[in-house]
């Protein structure tokens, strides 16, 4: 089954304390599917979020699975999986200390709908329920996803990089930051399928018509089609992109450029105009003063990583003997360990 919610998705990072705890001997009440640490998961929050997965998975094409069978068993198992997550991310929380409330829930959904939606709320609720979704579920997914990420945040705020440390790395990795020799030069290109079609738009531009507004029309160049059709040319690409770009004087235009052999990677045809004039790099060594911003980076998100990957290891050590499943719930990560009926 595709990922529920993309654009919501829900952050599992507990699934390790999942995998390595070892089951428990408490007893798991009739009307529950599994006990984490003392909070049952009820056999009425397992039905629901069960049914949630299987109308997600017949909205996004999928048939209904039918008791017994591989589906069925894969959405049990994940639904089980998520509720134990969710169940210790509920736990964790007051422990680190950290909360959300239902109005950073409402501020995500609020925000989702403006970036991705043009501020509809309806058209969110819409794309939920084309997915099979409601917008419970949606709330429930984001206070979970605020709630570990504030987590984590929180595990891992104690992360620190010294000077000294980024000097050894910068002096260990010098390889990393010798820069080549090379050149760049600032154009903007319409890429074409035929040829027939790049010798309409030389004629067109050739008559006034504007660059960007046939660019934006007619290339086929995805990064650079929505930008009026303005690139950084590099070199080493397309060899006949390069040695047109690289030759034009600065303003010129060329003539359509075939572009449309295997050594060209069957690009297609170029019309392309230099707005600039070549620009060479010598060969040469980015100093540290210059690199250490992105060293201090990378050794940061290291040492976070370390701290959590630990957290983590220290959560699964802690719940284990924590958790029980009801006969035949148990997920396959614990299913060598013993249930409880």
């Amino acid at each position: 089954m595709k990922t529920r919610l993309l654009f919501l998705p829900l952050l599992l990072m507990l699934a390790a304390s999942l995998a390595a705890c070892g089951g428990g001997s408490q007893n798991v009440p009739a009307n529950a599917v599994a006990v984490v640490d003392g909070t049952p998961i009820t056999t009425a929050e397992y039905n629901s979020l069960f049914d949630q997965f299987v109308r997600a998975s017949v909205a996004q094409g999928g048939t209904k699975p039918t008791p017994g069978s591989a589906a069925y068993t894969q959405l049990r198992n994940q639904a089980v999986s998520e509720l134990v997550q969710i169940a210790e991310v509920k736990q964790q929380a007051p422990k680190v200390g950290v909360s959300v409330s239902q109005s950073d829930v409402t501020k995500f959904l609020t925000n989702l709908a403006t970036t991705q939606y043009g501020g509809s709320m309806s058209k969110l609720t819409a794309t939920l329920k084309a997915q099979g979704l409601s917008m419970q579920t949606a709330r429930q997914e984001v206070y979970i996803n605020l709630l570990a990420t504030k987590i984590k945040t929180k595990v891992t705020s104690t992360a620190k990089v010294t000077v000294a440390q980024e000097k050894a790395y910068y002096n260990q990795n010098i390889a990393q930051f010798s820069v080549p020799a090379g050149k760049t030069r600032s154009v903007e290109h319409i890429l074409v399928k035929s040829k027939s079609l790049v010798n309409k738009i030389e004629q067109k531009l050739k008559n006034g018509e504007s660059f960007a507004t046939l660019a934006k029309k007619y290339s086929k160049d995805p990064g650079s089609a929505a930008l009026g059709g303005k690139y950084t040319a590099t070199g080493g690409e397309v060899p006949a992109y390069d040695k047109a770009a690289f030759s034009l004087k600065t303003g010129a235009l060329s003539a359509p450029v075939d572009a449309t052999s295997a050594a060209n990677h069957a690009y297609g045809w170029f019309i392309i105009k230099a707005l600039g004039a070549v620009k060479t790099t010598q060969a040469h060594t980015t100093p540290f003063s210059q690199a250490q911003a992105t060293i201090q980076q990378t050794l940061l998100q290291a040492a976070q990583t370390k701290l959590w990957q630990q957290w983590v290891a220290d959560l699964a050590k802690q719940y284990q003997g924590k958790l029980s499943f009801q006969s035949g719930y148990a997920p396959p990560t614990t299913t060598a360990l013993p249930t409880t009926t």
